[in-house]
């Protein structure tokens, strides 16, 4: 499994990406190690405000450059809705919103 993920930078950017293993990456862009994202070491991370599940990494890549090519108005609505992601899927493609998460539990563990 992989997640697509949206973080909230210090000045209200927000960044996109994937991971396989969601607790290390965030863990890596909070504390702004030499292995978290190249923006995201300029730019500091301050909330992960949404997150999705894709079966696979092809899945989440697809869907990680999807997100990153919309406007920032459609990436604060996926945030506050994040089921309107059905609108950038293809058929057969599913992705879950993980609807409850702690980012202060992942930082924890």
């Amino acid at each position: 499994m992989y997640y697509v993920y949206i973080i909230k930078c210090e000045a209200g950017e927000l960044y996109t990406g994937i991971a396989a293993d969601i607790v290390r990456r965030m863990k890596e862009h909070f504390s702004q190690s030499e292995k978290c994202a190249k923006y995201t070491r300029s730019h500091k991370a301050v909330s992960l405000e949404a997150l999705w599940t894709a079966e696979n990494r092809s899945l989440a890549s697809k869907l990680e450059r999807r997100i990153k090519k919309l406007p920032r108005g459609k990436k604060l609505e996926l945030i506050e809705c994040p089921e309107s992601l059905e609108s950038l899927c293809e058929e057969g493609e599913i992705f879950v919103p993980v609807r409850e998460f702690s980012l202060e539990e992942m930082l924890n563990k």
